[in-house]
């Protein structure tokens, strides 16, 4: 198996933070007689998909392993590593959930011959927001899949509708990375140590959202709105919409560095397809998971707000004679939280919120 420190070549591994036993298993399994069936369970941005492609390269290299072609093995190992490998098939959530049509889709491709060798990977991702429907249809094969079939299933967390397929994967945990980690990584990416240590220590354990942060130049100026959002407030509807509408604007603001690393991806397709060529949906591809990755970095900002403005609540507790309305303010915050992950109606919930918090001065 490839390997950083014996054949000088940075290894897919090398993506995969602050997840050590998490990787020796892989990497273990992957060179000698790997279960077909595999469940990452961990929170976003905490290494499972570049887990998934760096395990997916060592199963499909390990015939290459075996007869000696080391540069072929690692050709597939680069190539998985992209995501560009014939026989790596990464799966993305189409809708709010994966559904039943989408299942079958997926049995589909599972079912298509390898291209390259003997074996195929299929990458189910976000699979914490799986249908019962489509559960029941994929069961059957990620329990007995085609031979030289591989599933890696990734989920935030097992969900009722999950259980019963992860009865029949391998379960393999991935923690929250340390903020610690997540900082010494991005200065070794050219990051400054105070922007690296700001920026991991808003990132919620997600190395991914801590790439984005630290290259936003006015993540200082939203954290300070967020903190100063209660002095903003006297209890009218325009103090509190006013307020929020200034905490929005800031948020539309904060897409600019994923937009240019977007902008940068697209570049990239247009100039491999111009060279050599590509699948007519890859385009439409490219655009659905930068959709999705919009969609999650505002999640995130609201959440990381939130958790700010919590946060100036707290202060408030421990000084308070009275921290009645303070205890209050923490809790209708952390509903807040919980709601707009199932209804993302942020701006009228947001302006709901900002009313009913008590103003500081």
């Amino acid at each position: 198996m490839s390997d950083t420190a014996t054949d000088g070549i940075r290894s897919a591994w090398d993506d995969v933070i602050g997840q050590s036993a998490a990787v020796q298993l892989l990497r273990n399994a992957a060179a000698n007689n790997a279960a077909h069936a595999w469940l990452f369970i961990g929170p976003n941005g905490s290494g499972k998909r570049a887990a998934a492609k760096a395990f997916g390269g060592d199963l499909l290299a390990h015939d290459l392993d075996e007869s000696g072609d080391l540069v072929g093995a690692q050709r597939v190992r680069s190539l998985a590593r992209e995501a560009k490998h014939p026989d790596l098939s990464i799966i993305e959530r189409e809708g709010a959930r994966i559904s039943f049509d989408q299942a079958r889709e997926i049995v589909r491709q599972s079912s298509l011959s390898a291209t390259e060798g003997r074996r195929k990977v299929v990458v189910l991702s976000d699979f914490h927001l799986l249908s019962n429907e489509a559960a029941a249809i994929l069961l059957k094969t990620i329990e007995e899949p085609a031979e030289g079939r591989f599933f890696i299933v990734l989920a935030d967390e097992t969900t009722p509708e999950l259980v019963t397929i992860a009865s029949r994967c391998v379960q393999v945990r991935f923690a929250r990375i340390a903020d610690s980690q997540i900082a010494q990584q991005l200065m070794g990416e050219g990051a400054d140590e105070q922007r690296a240590q700001q920026a991991a220590s808003f990132a919620n354990g997600s190395l991914e959202r801590a790439r984005i942060l630290v290259e936003d130049q006015r993540l200082a100026l939203r954290l300070g709105m967020w903190r100063d959002l209660p002095r903003r407030l006297n209890g009218s509807g325009h103090s509190a919409t006013s307020a929020i509408d200034d905490i929005r604007a800031a948020i539309d603001d904060s897409e600019v560095p994923l937009r240019a690393i977007q902008d940068r991806e697209k570049a990239e397709m247009e100039e491999r397809v111009e060279r050599y060529g590509q699948r007519g949906s890859a385009k439409k591809e490219l655009e659905e998971r930068h959709k999705r990755q919009l969609r999650r970095l505002r999640g995130d900002e609201l959440k990381m707000g939130l958790g700010v403005l919590a946060g100036t609540y707290r202060d408030e507790m421990l000084v308070a004679t009275d921290p009645t309305a303070a205890i209050s303010a923490i809790e209708s915050i952390q509903a807040l939280a919980q709601e707009l992950v199932r209804h993302p109606n942020e701006e009228i919930q947001l302006i709901a919120l900002a009313l009913r918090l008590p103003p500081l001065t």
